[in-house]
């Protein structure tokens, strides 16, 4: 059968195998399942745990809002919540009947509003302040009849999910652990943290960040694939794209989150893009040369770039809120702990973004203070690898359900001032002072 969106990657001694039908019944597999807001990745396990297919698809739910906000006031009527709950138990059915064996198991790594959709539970403790968490994860349940047993990762505060839970697990399971204090931080749609002050003791924070970054609602955005743009660099004729897979940029490939940041860092270094996100002169001679491909497009300042793609003001004022959530998120924390940004050993940066950003771009416009770029750790899809875990090591299981009660959260959203401090840092640097 074929899935509408997905990709699979079976290991090529795999694909030499039997047909699926002839192994179905006799091979017993694991399915771990890292449940974004915008895509779902999947691994399945062997008796071994030995990863034998894989896999990604955007989540079923995109229809109904590109964002939490969006799905939890979708679901706010019961059918609504029906529509956006069968969607996602469809694909994972999909999934499974793609698989090389039966599945007897599954692990499900979700922030809160995914996994809350998923279970059919009522998603009003997320809907408006003051936010609850009426799920706590962290046990076995069946999602339905026709589905294995489901193992949902510990839930961590109302908006930092079992997607935290599962990659701080990875992150300390791992061959050479991060030394505490260290933070972790998925840029998703909805950016969570979590700061690990010692082995046992965490404080969690999260903002809404939306989805501009994974590549939707910038004028040439796109998720990251082959022939997107995921970098620019500067030579001495102007900005050059490097795409995913090599070739040459197109609008249909378009620009993935990664490739904004890159641009916009240089455009900040060239004196093409001032503090506050508005297009400026330049102020070398090279930018003087890239200045002449500023322009309009439906009446908007933008920037025409190699390809036919281009860079509007819209497009800048969108990273820029993303930029502010961040760094308040990151200050919160820094803040609440009494760290200095030099105490953290790292920050790892961990989801789909993290594998392609530049950690100095993050410095450059504000998204980190001074300094901690350097420090950055790009480790990949830790929520799938925690879930992987939960199937595979009995005493991860032990570690996620213990976090809970060892993390204490700062509700950013539910602070009055939150608005106020996220305009104060609507601009390219890090804090809520501007730097001259």
């Amino acid at each position: 059968m074929a899935l509408a969106g997905t990709r699979v990657f079976l290991p090529a001694e795999l694909a030499l195998e039997a047909p699926v039908a002839a192994v179905q019944a006799t091979r017993e597999l694991r399915l771990a399942v890292d449940l974004g807001t915008t895509s779902v990745q999947w691994e399945a396990l062997d008796a071994s745990g030995t990863v034998v297919a894989s896999g990604a698809a955007l989540n079923p739910q995109l229809g109904a809002g590109s964002e939490v906000m969006s799905r939890l006031a979708f679901a706010a009527t019961a059918q609504g919540a029906q529509l956006l709950r069968h969607a996602v138990l469809h694909l994972l059915r999909g999934i499974i009947a793609l698989l090389p064996g039966q599945v007897v198991r599954l692990a499900v790594a979700g922030n809160p509003a995914m996994t809350l959709l998923l279970l059919g539970v009522s998603v009003d403790g997320l809907s408006s302040a003051p936010y609850r968490l009426d799920e706590p994860g962290g046990r076995m349940l069946t999602l339905a009849n026709n589905l294995p047993e489901t193992y949902v990762l510990p839930q961590l505060a109302p908006f930092v999910g079992g997607d935290l839970s599962a990659g701080m697990v990875a992150l300390l399971m791992a061959t050479e652990p991060p030394q505490t204090p260290f933070l972790l931080s998925d840029m998703g749609t909805n950016g969570e943290f979590l700061l690990a002050l010692s082995d046992s003791e965490y404080l969690s924070a999260s903002v809404p960040l939306g989805p501009a970054l994974e590549g939707a609602g910038l004028a040439c955005g796109n998720v990251a694939g082959n022939g997107a743009v995921s970098s620019y660099r500067l030579s001495p004729s102007g900005l050059e794209a490097r795409c995913i897979g090599g070739g040459a940029p197109s609008r249909e490939a378009g620009i993935t989150g990664a490739g904004y940041l890159s641009l916009l860092a240089i455009l900040k270094e060239q004196g093409l893009l001032d503090d506050g996100g508005g297009f400026a002169p330049g102020t070398t001679p090279l930018a003087a040369r890239m200045a002449v491909d500023f322009g309009t497009i439906a009446g908007e300042p933008c920037l025409n770039l190699p390809g036919g793609l281009f860079l509007t003001a819209s497009d800048v004022e969108e990273v820029l809120k993303v930029k502010a959530a961040f760094d308040l998120a990151v200050g919160a924390l820094l803040d609440r702990s009494g760290l200095l940004p030099g105490a953290l050993s790292c920050l790892c940066l961990a989801g789909a973004l993290g594998a392609h950003v530049a950690p100095l771009d993050l410095e450059t416009l504000g998204f980190l203070p001074p300094g901690l770029g350097a420090r950055v750790r790009t480790v990949g899809n830790t929520s799938l690898a925690g879930a992987r875990l939960m199937l595979t090591v009995p005493e991860a299981r032990e570690m996620a359900e213990a976090m809970p009660g060892r993390t204490s959260n700062i509700d950013l959203t539910g602070d009055p001032a939150f608005g106020q401090e996220f305009v104060r840092r609507m601009h390219f640097h890090f804090g809520n002072q501007r730097v001259s």
